[in-house]
């Protein structure tokens, strides 16, 4: 069964900027995909869509086999822990360990569940002993932190990340990423940035008001018209090897790890 269904779906915005133009797109249980486009493409409103948030008025979306509705979009967003770009649209309790409880005791769980549920949260998400600091006090990745350890208490089987790591610097981007590598679950990562799409995922989808590409990254590598059209750039390491193929004239898929192109240039 997929986890996330949806079927023609079109989005318009008050203000008659249309969002989304018949998107269909299935996400199987488990599976972790990379959503890819620039900026304005749609992916937050897709994501917003597939969280329950917003309800389109064409097409059709199942959240685990259940099709939305007005009427049942409280019930099926407790399926889906939405990380939202801005942390600080998501964190607001006095305390991070507050914040991160806010969520299962919402869910009126027991008070040993609520204890359990956060200290694993925050142990995934790598912010042990920050349990009684105030998350506005934070740096930004840290607040990127508390907004994930937030989401994952509420152990949802579906993930919905939102540009999670812009705007951090190299390593709080690097500590993110191996966050974001142990998550469980169906995952859907929303990112201009190819580099962490790649690492996260093997599925890639591009998406620019509707689906340009669905598919592998090696094949989207490859076609520099999808690339351009949705003004994606090749990550360094992949323009560098694309770039000696064609000047040394070899014949080889454009890695996508530093340990594939070693293996290319020994092998030349």
């Amino acid at each position: 069964m997929a986890a996330l269904k949806l079927t023609d779906v079109s989005f318009t915005y008050p203000d008659g900027i249309q969002a989304l133009d018949r998107v269909s797109l299935s996400i199987g249980e488990g599976e972790r995909v990379a959503l890819v486009g620039p900026n304005g493409a749609g992916k937050s409103t897709l994501l917003r869509i597939m969280a329950a948030l917003n309800i389109p008025a064409e097409g059709i979306v199942e959240i685990t086999g259940e099709r939305l509705t007005k009427k049942d979009a409280e019930r099926l967003r407790r399926r889906i822990g939405f990380l939202f770009q801005d942390p600080d649209d998501q964190i607001f309790m006095p305390t991070v360990w507050d914040d991160v409880a806010f969520g299962p005791i919402n869910m009126q769980l027991s008070a040993d569940e609520v204890e359990g549920r956060v200290a694993r949260a925050i142990h995934m998400a790598g912010i042990e002993g920050y349990e009684q600091r105030v998350p506005h006090h934070l740096s930004f990745g840290e607040k990127k932190r508390v907004a994930i350890a937030g989401v994952l208490a509420m152990q949802t089987p579906i993930l919905l990340l939102d540009e999670p790591t812009a705007n951090l610097d190299p390593q709080g981007r690097r500590d993110l990423v191996d966050v974001l590598k142990s998550l469980p679950g169906t995952v859907l990562i929303a990112t201009h940035d190819l580099a962490v799409a790649m690492e996260l995922a093997k599925r890639v989808v591009v998406l620019k008001r509707t689906i340009l590409f669905d598919g592998d990254f090696g094949t989207l590598l490859e076609n520099p018209a999808i690339l351009g059209s949705a003004n994606l750039e090749l990550p360094p390491l992949c323009k560098l090897l694309a770039e000696w193929r064609k000047r040394m004239g070899k014949d080889f898929a454009i890695p996508q790890t530093v340990e594939e192109a070693l293996e290319v240039l020994m092998r030349s």
